[in-house]
Order: structure tokens, then sequence, then C-alpha cells
């Protein structure tokens, strides 16, 4: 795929996330609030990066890539915390808030991860830093999918979610998205990015 097409695609996709149905949805399913996450994280961004990463630089430093998994981990995590979370389902203010920079930290992930795929270190701390998101992405999907009641009470105003589940199984759909594509994608980039470190690699 082309620079020129993958940002039309992920343009469009983010387009459909956010003016699509699912924001509306939200208030009342988790499992909506993870799809309008990973549509925009796991499909839009990483199409995004692809486009724009050819025009940055961010130098061979291992630091930036571990700054940035960081910064992705806690913005992540942060919004999945009940009161957070309870926020930007509650009020469209504060949804618009958890998007922003859902989007802002993981589209600096990926740059910072394809920008630097032509040169050894920077490409390897590229590699790690999607191999990291793709572990926490991985982790809190498990932790939501497997958890043995709702960690989110209060969003079902009548009893049944997005698609009528009930609210541990919407729940544990969310967590079932955010493993299939937050985690694959990462790791599926990652070991991308991996292999043409080794290619290059002395023998």
């Amino acid at each position: 795929m082309s620079t020129k097409a993958a940002g039309i695609a992920g343009l469009a996709i983010l387009l459909l996330a956010w003016a699509g149905p699912l924001p509306g949805l939200v208030p009342d399913s988790f499992a909506a609030h993870m799809s309008l996450h990973m549509l925009v994280v796991g499909i839009a961004v990483p199409l995004l990066a692809i486009a724009l990463a050819p025009r940055f630089s961010f130098g061979s430093a291992m630091t930036l890539p571990i700054v940035v998994s960081l910064a992705d981990f806690l913005v992540v995590w942060g919004w999945h915390a009940p009161v957070l979370h309870h926020a930007s389902r509650s009020m469209p203010l504060m949804l618009a808030v958890e998007q922003a920079t859902f989007f802002g930290v993981s589209l600096l992930v990926w740059l910072v991860a394809l920008a630097g795929q032509a040169r050894g270190n920077a490409a390897l701390g590229g590699a790690m830093a999607l191999f990291f998101t793709s572990m926490h992405m991985t982790l809190l999907g498990a932790l939501l999918g497997l958890a043995p009641r709702p960690l989110y009470a209060g969003h079902h105003g009548h009893g049944e979610g997005w698609l009528g589940l009930a609210p541990l199984a919407d729940q544990q759909v969310g967590g079932v998205v955010m493993l299939a594509i937050g985690g694959v994608v990462c790791l599926v980039g990652g070991l991308v990015l991996l292999g043409r470190v080794l290619r290059r690699a002395p023998v």
C-alpha cells in the first residue's frame, strides 16, 4: 500500500469511527466504546503513521521509544480506571478528551516506530515500543474479558447494551476486541520491524 493510499484509508476509518454510530452507543455499551477505541488506535492510527512517517526523523536513540510507549501505557490504563472511564461514557466533552489523547499518544508511538525503520537502533527501539504496547493491551483485554463481574457498573440503562448483550457479556466482547485488534496489530508491527533489523544484521 502506498503512503497516500494508507493516509486516505486512515482518514476514512477515523471519520467512520468518530462520525459514525459508535460514539452514540458508548454510554450504554462497553463493547461499543472499545470498538471505537480500537478503530482509532488499532486501524486508523497505524495507517496514518505509514503515510506520515517518511516526513519525520527522531534520531537513533532508544530513549524516545521507551518514553512514548510508557506514555501510551499510562494513557490507556488511566482512561480505563473506573472514575475516568465513567466520565468518558457519561460526558461528551470527556469522551472527546479521551479520544484525542488515545489518538495523539498512539500516533506518536507509531510514528516513532516507523520513522526509524531504516536505521538499526531506531528500528529496534520502535519494535520494542510496539511489543510493549501489544503486551499491555493484551493484558488489559484479558483482564476485561476474564473478569467474573462487570467492572463498570451503571452504564446499561435498560439492562442490555450494544447488540442486546448483558453487562458482563458486553464487557467480555470489549476485552476480546482489544485483544484481537490492539494487541495483534501492535504485535505484527513489532515483528515486521524486528524482521527488518535482523535482515540487516551482519552474519
